[in-house]
C-alpha cells in the first residue's frame, strides 16, 4: 500500500512513517524540510497537485496546528489549518475514492459529561483548538465515506517539548512545580498511537475511533507518577485548579476517551502507566 502522511516532520507523522515503512511504501509531506514533499494543506491547488502526483492508496493526516494557546490567540488561523486544510484533503480524497485518516483530539468535547466519552458522543468544543479539530472531523465525515477519525489525547513523544519533559526539566532544575488537579484525560504515548493507527488502517473498518492509552488520570497525578518513576520522588508538586493556571485557552475539564470501537476489532493500547515507563526508559537510554 502506498501511504501519504501529512505532517511527516512532526512527532506523530514521523513515528507513523517509521512504523509503516517496513510494510508499505511511505511518502511524507510537510511545510518543513526533511520530507519527500513540501505541502501547505491550506493551499487547495497544492494539495490537488500532490495527490495527482503521488496517487496514494491512503492519506494519513496528522498535520495540525497543535499549539492550543496559539489557537486561542488566533482562532482564524487555527480554523484555516486544522479545519479548512482538512476539508481540502477530504474533498480531494473523496473525489478519487482514496481512504483518509484524520487525527483529532479529546478537546472536541466540552468535558461536562461526567463519564468517559465514547466514539459517537456529540462533540461540543469549548475552545478554538477544539472547534478547529471538530470542523476537520465534520468536513471529512460529510464528504468521504472511506474515513477514519482517530481521537487521542495528551500525547507525549520523544524529541518534543511536551508536558512530561517540561515537568522533569523543571524538577531537575529545582524549580517549584504547580500542576492542575481537575483536568483529567488519557496520557498517550505517540509510539503506541502510531502502532494502533498502523493496525487500524489494515482493517479497512472505517469510522470514528478513540485510540488512547488505557486509563484516565489528572494532570497532577500524571506528573507525580512521572516524577516518581524518573527519580524525583522527593520533588514537591503543589496542587492547583485549572482556573489558577492562567493561559489563553481553557481546556475542557473531564475528557477521558473510551476505546469501544477499536477494542471491538482488536485495536487496543496498553495502560498509560506502562507506556510512560517505556517512554522514560527510552529517554534514559537514548
Amino acid at each position: 500500500m502506498k501511504v501519504l502522511i501529512t505532517g511527516a516532520a512532526g512527532n506523530l507523522g514521523a513515528e507513523l512513517g517509521r512504523q509503516l515503512e517496513s510494510r508499505h511504501t511511505v511518502l511524507g509531506a510537510d511545510i518543513l524540510d526533511g520530507v519527500d514533499y513540501r505541502l501547505d494543506v491550506t493551499d487547495f491547488e497544492a494539495c490537488r497537485r500532490l495527490l495527482a502526483e503521488v496517487a496514494p492508496d491512503i492519506v494519513l493526516h496528522p498535520a495540525a496546528w497543535t499549539d492550543v494557546d496559539g489557537c486561542a490567540r488566533d482562532p482564524a488561523r487555527a480554523l484555516l489549518i486544522n479545519g479548512v486544510g482538512t476539508a481540502h484533503l477530504a474533498a480531494l480524497t473523496a473525489g478519487q475514492g482514496i481512504p483518509m485518516l484524520y487525527v483529532s483530539s479529546n478537546e472536541v468535547f466540552d468535558g461536562r459529561l461526567g463519564r468517559p466519552y465514547v466514539e459517537f458522543d456529540r462533540p461540543n468544543p469549548v475552545n478554538a483548538y477544539g472547534y478547529s479539530k471538530c470542523y476537520g472531523e465534520r468536513a471529512l465525515a460529510q464528504v468521504n465515506p472511506k474515513h477514519y477519525i482517530v481521537r487521542s489525547s495528551w500525547l507525549f513523544a520523544h524529541d518534543g517539548r511536551n508536558f512530561i519533559q517540561a515537568i522533569l526539566s523543571a524538577a531537575a532544575a529545582g524549580k517549584p512545580l504547580r500542576v492542575v488537579t481537575n483536568e483529567v484525560a488519557n496520557p498517550t504515548y505517540t509510539n503506541d498511537l502510531a502502532a494502533a493507527i498502523a493496525s487500524l488502517i489494515e482493517t479497512e473498518r472505517f469510522g470514528s475511533y478513540h485510540l488512547v492509552n488505557e486509563g484516565a488520570v489528572s494532570r497532577w497525578h500524571f506528573a507525580r507518577f512521572a516524577l516518581d518513576c524518573a527519580g524525583f520522588a522527593e520533588a514537591p508538586v503543589a496542587r492547583i485548579s485549572r482556573h489558577e493556571w492562567q493561559r489563553p485557552s481553557l481546556p475542557p475539564e473531564y475528557t477521558p476517551l473510551a476505546n469501544i470501537a477499536g477494542a471491538s476489532i482488536g485495536v487496543v493500547l496498553r495502560p498509560w502507566q506502562e507506556s510512560l515507563r517505556a517512554f522514560l526508559e527510552a529517554e534514559a537510554s537514548g
